[in-house]
């Protein structure tokens, strides 16, 4: 009986998938617009630009109640 209320949880959330685009609405990078690297159970991986001195890809980790998808 748990485990069917957890799946039903999990499936609530809407999660991005890889190669998206998202913008961040909560924390540090808020507003910022990013695609989405890696998706992990709780959070994605997004890049949200290059470093413009050594050209690095710039990550950030993103809880998934803490971004929106963009259309």
């Amino acid at each position: 009986m748990e485990e069917e209320n957890v799946e039903v949880k999990k499936k609530a959330i809407k999660q991005a998938d890889v190669g998206e685009t998202i913008q961040v609405v909560k924390g540090e990078q808020k507003g910022k617009k990013g695609t989405v690297l890696t998706v992990r159970e709780n959070s994605v991986i997004v890049k949200i630009g290059t470093h413009p001195v050594t050209g690095e890809p710039i990550k950030t980790v993103v809880n998934h109640k803490n971004y929106k998808k963009q259309k």
